[in-house]
């Protein structure tokens, strides 16, 4: 009921608006000619059609003709015509009322579904960016659970193994304290130089541990704090090298050093600490006896470290997750190889080096088996480099 009457009001309007221009349009009296006033109508007309629509335009067309005919067309007051010439005014204004009318019902029809058609459209976009968002946040869940048993793993099993360790050699040593039993055999001095060489040495893998989960927590949290100064790359590496000794006993080392490099400006304790990670990597996954190169030269403005393996390798669609932090530890996408750790060496290497401003990526080795990782480091400012020098002669003088 109230849309009739909604729609009754329109046709009241229309006929209303009609007749408001037509009574403007008499009070000029003669002064205005037919044309103009056919003119006035019709736009009353286009706006009828384009606030109310098709049918009050119709209504208000009719109307028009009729107020045209009776007030303005001669003889004024009747519906009479007397001349033929009026006639085809008189129609001329109709049919182009209608038309006019209908022609712009039709646009504002149209307007009308292109903006419900748009609606609809965003509408639909909402309920797909809401049902990507609960897929997102489901997957995002999804991995955090699977990197929080990832973590909780390797904690496990990082920890426990060196306590495990720790504790039997302790409760050997603690046995053979309290007095030599049938059940526990008595140890010589050998026997316990071992087992406190096992707790040294499983002491030192824990804390190694901790500061690599401290060291990690750092880097993503940016407060890595880089101490730069100017030295020579080979130093780095060899000190790399000689903290890696007892993991690589069991390979050949081929070190490829460039002569007169320049020096360089990093945190050089960082750079060996990524440079044994990598050799330490390359350790574990290579077998007994193959050799591990490590090689350093000048590639334009940068300086350019790789370590080489002759192990397994790893696939193509692998080589940037293994920076990924825990990787190892997830148990996926391995090349064969049980892995070893947490899987942090690689992530902390390539915090440490995007710091200096590098790039850390892995390739194929040369021979077609096993892994080169590569990274490069800027080298520095020339004009920052003097100055360091200057003061050492300083203090030299002094």
């Amino acid at each position: 009921m109230r849309r009739v009457l909604q729609r009754a009001d329109r046709y009241v309007l229309a006929i209303l608006a009609i007749s408001v221009v037509t009574a403007l349009l008499r009070l000029f009296g003669t002064h205005i000619n037919p044309t103009t006033v056919a003119l006035a109508l019709l736009l009353v007309v286009l706006f009828v059609a384009t606030r109310f629509g098709s049918g009050p335009a119709v209504l208000a067309s009719i109307g028009g003709v009729f107020c045209f005919n009776l007030f303005f067309l001669p003889p004024v007051g009747t519906f009479a015509i007397a001349e033929p010439a009026n006639w085809v005014a008189l129609a001329a204004f109709l049919v182009t009322a209608i038309t006019a009318g209908e022609l712009s019902a039709r646009a504002k029809r149209r307007a009308e579904e292109a903006e419900v058609g748009r609606r609809e459209i965003e509408r639909l976009y909402t309920e797909l960016r809401e049902a990507f968002e609960r897929a997102s946040e489901a997957e995002a869940l999804r991995r955090s659970e699977r990197l929080k048993s990832a973590l909780l793993d390797a904690v496990t099993h990082d920890i426990r193994t060196p306590l495990t360790s720790i504790k039997a050699s302790v409760t050997t040593l603690l046995n053979e304290l309290r007095g030599p039993t049938t059940e526990h055999a008595v140890l010589d001095q050998e026997g316990r130089r071992e087992m406190l060489e096992v707790i040294d040495e499983e002491a030192d893998r824990l804390n190694r541990f901790v500061e690599s989960m401290v060291e990690l927590a750092r880097i993503e949290a940016g407060q890595l704090d880089l101490r730069r100064r100017w030295g020579t790359i080979d130093e780095i590496v060899m000190n790399a090298l000689a903290r890696a000794k007892p993991l690589t006993r069991l390979h050949p080392m081929e070190v490829s050093i460039e002569k007169d490099l320049p020096i360089v400006r990093v945190d050089a304790k960082a750079v060996a600490e990524v440079v044994y990670a990598l050799v330490d990597n390359a350790a574990k996954y290579s077998p007994e006896g193959t050799s591990i190169e490590v090689s350093a030269s000048q590639v334009d403005d940068m300086m350019r470290l790789t370590v080489e393996d002759r192990g397994p390798g790893i696939a193509l669609d692998l080589r940037e997750r293994v920076f990924d932090k825990f990787f190892r530890a997830m148990r996926d996408g391995d090349s064969g190889v049980q892995p070893i750790g947490t899987g942090m060496g690689l992530a902390i290497a390539r915090g440490i080096v995007e710091a200096h401003g590098g790039r850390i990526w892995i390739e194929s080795a040369s021979e077609g088996r096993g892994t080169r990782v590569t990274l490069t480091l800027p080298l520095g400012d020339d004009d920052e480099a003097g100055a360091p020098l200057l003061e050492a002669d300083a203090e030299k003088a002094i």
